[in-house]
């Protein structure tokens, strides 16, 4: 169970900040930032603050999502080794998603905040809406499978409580991006910022796979050697299947 939950939480952060990566995840520093904030007549920290405590709210909102599932699994009493092999086989899934092997074209779910917001309503109402539908994770653009990994390995857990603190956390790291925009006092502050962004996505994407086969090795360890070869064997293959490829994530419109 302890090596299930610390693959979980390792899961759960690389799949957020992954996320930030995503079309809504770069607008929220180019919407709410200490310029455009100042130029809306408000100030940047407190905006950033609502938009933390959506964020959270929107994790929790996961959290209780997973927690059921758990609870689900908890009465059916799916031994932990059959758990296990489960979410490696979950992982090594995730793996093909990534890697554009399963013919699915990332990212899913393509939907953006409403940002005509920005004008029509307070402050404190778009950082927390803007923040509640990031911190949830699938009410805007998925983009990898990593977010899916979370709610499979945490149901996987059987425990509520679990399943709540993995969403939370969730939220709290996809909120905490907004913060990476705090010193961007200039525009051309703001667009260094976005340069070294992209410039990290790739690796980001790849270490994210990384740390996907490496949870699916992990899991299946605990159960077989023998599976633990087969999985990472082929989510590396996956891998480097999928770095031959040109990139299969897509920002969209």
């Amino acid at each position: 169970m302890t090596a299930l939950v610390l693959v979980a939480l390792l899961v759960t952060v690389a799949g957020a900040i992954q996320s930030t990566w995503s079309p809504c995840g770069l607008s929220m520093l180019t919407s709410i930032n200490p310029i455009a904030e100042r130029g809306r007549g408000h100030r940047y920290s407190i905006t950033a603050t609502w938009f933390l405590l959506g964020s959270l709210a929107g994790g929790a909102t996961l959290g209780a999502g997973i927690a059921l599932f758990a609870l689900g699994i908890d009465v059916t009493g799916v031994p932990l080794s059959s758990r296990l092999v489960l979410g490696a086989l979950g992982a090594l899934v995730a793996v093909l998603l990534d890697t554009g092997l399963l013919g699915i074209e990332l990212p899913i779910l393509r939907r953006q905040v409403n940002e005509r917001w920005l004008d029509e309503r307070r402050g404190w109402f778009y950082g927390v809406g803007f923040g509640w539908q990031i911190g949830v994770g699938f009410a805007t653009y998925v983009m990898t499978g990593a977010v899916l990994l979370v709610v499979l390995l945490g149901s996987l857990s059987a425990s509520a409580t679990i399943g709540l603190g993995l969403g939370v956390v969730f939220g709290l790291v996809r909120g905490v991006a907004v913060l990476l925009s705090a010193n961007a006092s200039s525009q051309e502050a703001l667009r260094s910022l976005l340069r070294r962004l992209d410039a990290l996505e790739e690796p980001i994407r790849r270490v994210v796979m990384v740390i996907e086969i490496a949870a699916a090795g992990f899991l299946a360890l605990r159960v077989s050697i023998w599976l633990a070869v087969g999985v990472v064997i082929l989510g590396a293959a996956a891998l480097g299947i999928g770095l031959r490829r040109a990139p299969v994530t897509s920002k969209g419109a």
